[in-house]
């Protein structure tokens, strides 16, 4: 009878264990399961459309979506350099910081669409997209909310990169810049 207990206490706490250390895996928005998919995915078929404020033309007629390029000029090399940097502009992080989304992410939080070389993208912005970019999501504002979308308001979220901490800053007028890149719909 003891060995019929001793067993059973045994194969119990075994599967216990073993359910709760699978749990631990399965990722969840608080592990960071919310991954950056890049422009070009989260344009699709939908933010293309006038219908849908043609955001994605918005953006590539940004400044926003050329920050990397800018990185690659002989330009910006002369900036680092009077900087007191010894790299390229576009290998040091002081430059890279705000030119392009993820310098301080894991590149496990990036799938295989996102392109670096896009600079300043939507998920800049607007958070890691691979959970929000269904359709089925996305119709619905609350569970895109819960499924990672963050709806950017407002100056400050500007002005981490529009400072007089860039070497290029000449003032930030932030009615006049988001003039140029607001984006109402949906």
């Amino acid at each position: 009878m003891k060995r019929k207990i001793f067993i059973t206490v045994s194969v119990t706490l075994f599967v216990g264990m073993f359910l709760f250390s699978f749990s631990t895996y399965i990722p969840t928005h608080e592990t960071g399961s919310f991954k950056y998919v890049g422009a070009v995915k989260c344009a699709g078929a939908c933010h293309k459309s006038e219908a849908q404020g043609k955001q994605l033309d918005i953006w590539q007629n940004s400044s926003h979506a050329n920050a990397w390029k800018t990185l690659e000029t002989p330009e910006a090399d002369k900036i680092a350099k009077d900087k007191g940097f010894d790299s390229k502009a576009v290998e040091t992080p002081a430059c890279i910081k705000c030119h392009v989304l993820g310098k301080d992410l894991d590149p496990a939080e990036f799938t295989e669409t996102f392109d670096k070389t896009q600079g300043v993208q939507c998920e800049s912005c607007h958070g890691p997209g691979s959970e929000y970019k269904a359709m089925s999501i996305m119709k619905d504002k609350q569970k895109a909310i819960e499924n990672g979308l963050i709806l950017t308001e407002g100056e400050s979220a500007c002005t981490g990169c529009h400072n007089d901490g860039s070497p290029t800053f000449k003032g930030f007028n932030y009615a006049e810049m988001w003039a140029k890149i607001q984006h109402k719909k949906p």
